[in-house]
């Protein structure tokens, strides 16, 4: 018989930012113990909320309504600012726009009415927006014997209840049980599971590398739907992938450079394959809605790696977080020639194609700027310098910030694909974050999803910032209901014996 290790009142299964928005919401909500459990080491606390650039995408009334949740906008820096409201129309555009039309609509309605709500109240709870400051708020949480270093392993049903009661999980001392009159499943995707990518996401999907923690491995989906019959949900052939640094390591993120090696700078230039080609547009659209796709786009290239190129023009406009010497290898030359025989050593198959596919596309920008005098750049907004005039035009334009790549010296960097989440996972109830069995197609009784883990928000690709807005939206919910199951579908004296 597994031993017992402890009984709790809400058990919460994933420490980064859904996990312990799910365990704050629950505290908050009345449970008297709540316990954070994962299976990474300490010094992988945080799960991919350590990795994200802390940005959550809510709807605003303008500036005023944003100024009293971020931490770094003085007084003479906010006169500056124009901000004009984000509306609930705005998002779910975006999100219906993005998502190819096909995001859950009661999902993504709730995840769009409660984003501002649900944004501040993170922001109250854990000390601050930015991923920093709630990974130390969680730190500190954890200090309180909130959380612990153990794997789940199975989910376990009362069999006169129906309802999920206790989780084996195994630690250093072997396999225990934790009995919980409420579990919530926050353990993210499957994105550092090469295995599961390639089942799930299709062919060369191993080669993508991990951008944030190795132990998101999909292991608590798959328990959910051995155990407990989890109904599945969303695009499990989609994931959030960006152009990352060629020269990362594969399977998992580093937690000192962390997001240095996104590399989301090709609007200002070119991308093109190790055959000399370009293969996407790079100003098809703002960066915020084209980088969680441009990473799959590269790894469906030869040799899943791509350069991108800018002229000197550029070059002083590209985000030092990202391009910092030292962090990212730079391939510099006077000439494009030279620059492509340089890309040649890196791995570039055809350099008269790569420097050919440059001039090509010179020719068609100053034949677009000839008829359009008028036409600014300006990286702020989709300002419509193109590639694409009456009397010439690209196979594959570039529909926005179109300049020439015409001055030395010229710069490439050598990118691949970096896999960030995975969009596939589990129904829910969009009230309660409940999750919904496939055999009865009603929810579980004491099992709740947030985070990656929930399915049918994103399809395809993402509008930045919205994962993090997800997790706290639905954490926050399945806390809730958590606290709510633990003290209504439980016998409440169980618990207080042993509290």
């Amino acid at each position: 018989m597994v031993p017992v290790l402890s009984e709790v009142e809400v058990l919460v299964i994933g420490g980064g930012n859904a996990g312990f928005s799910s365990a704050i919401s629950a505290a908050e909500s009345g449970a008297r113990r709540v316990l954070v459990i994962d299976s990474c080491p300490e010094d992988w606390a945080g799960g991919n909320t350590y990795f994200t650039a802390g940005a959550f995408r809510m709807v605003h009334h303008g500036l005023a309504d944003v100024l009293p949740i971020v931490n770094n906008v003085d007084k003479a820096t906010a006169s500056k600012i124009d901000m004009e409201p984000y509306t609930t129309a705005n998002f779910a555009d975006d999100i219906s726009r993005i998502c190819v039309g096909r995001s859950d609509p009661v999902l993504s309605e709730t995840l769009v009415n409660d984003s501002n709500t649900a944004v501040k109240w993170h922001t109250k709870s854990m000390g601050g927006s930015s991923s920093g400051a709630a990974c130390a708020s969680r730190r500190r949480m954890a200090e309180r014997d909130w959380s612990r270093i153990t794997a789940a392993k199975r989910l376990v049903v009362d069999p006169a209840t129906k309802a999920v009661g206790s989780v084996i999980v195994e630690d250093a001392t072997g396999e225990r049980e934790i009995l919980a009159g409420a579990v919530i499943l926050a353990a993210g995707g499957f994105e550092a599971n090469p295995r599961m990518r390639s089942q799930f996401l299709g062919p060369n999907w191993d080669f993508a590398k991990v951008r944030g923690t190795p132990y998101n491995i999909g292991s608590c989906l798959e328990m959910a739907i051995r155990d407990v019959s989890a109904k599945q949900a969303g695009n499990w052939s989609g994931c959030h992938s960006v152009a990352w640094d060629a020269n990362a390591p594969p399977n998992s993120g580093d937690r000192v450079i962390s997001n240095e090696f996104t590399k989301s700078g090709y609007p200002l230039g070119l991308m093109l394959n190790l055959e000399g080609k370009r293969f996407v547009d790079e100003g098809v659209d703002l960066r915020n809605y084209t980088y969680a796709i441009f990473g799959k786009a590269i790894l469906a290239q030869p040799g899943h790696a791509a350069f991108q190129v800018w002229d000197s023009q550029m070059t002083p406009w590209l985000r030092d977080e990202e391009y910092r010497d030292g962090i990212v290898e730079k391939i510099t030359a006077p000439t494009l020639e030279e620059l492509a025989e340089k890309c040649a050593k890196c791995g570039l198959k055809d350099p008269s194609k790569f420097v050919e596919t440059i001039k090509e596309y010179n020719k068609a920008v100053a034949v677009f700027q000839d008829e359009n005098p008028g036409h600014k750049w300006d990286p702020a907004v989709k300002d419509g310098l193109s590639t694409q005039s009456s009397r010439k035009q690209l196979a594959l334009p570039k529909s926005n910030w179109a300049t020439p790549l015409t001055k030395g010296p010229y710069m490439a960097i050598k990118a691949t694909c970096g896999v960030t989440f995975t969009f596939g996972g589990l129904a829910v109830d969009h009230e309660t974050a409940g999750v919904i069995s496939s055999a009865t197609n009603s929810a579980v009784p004491g099992l709740y999803c947030a985070g990656e883990m929930v399915g049918g928000l994103f399809y395809d690709n993402y509008p930045g910032g919205s994962g993090l807005t997800s997790g706290a939206v639905f954490g926050r919910r399945a806390g809730r209901a958590a606290a709510a199951q633990a003290h209504n579908g439980k016998n409440p004296q169980r618990f207080s014996a042993r509290l």
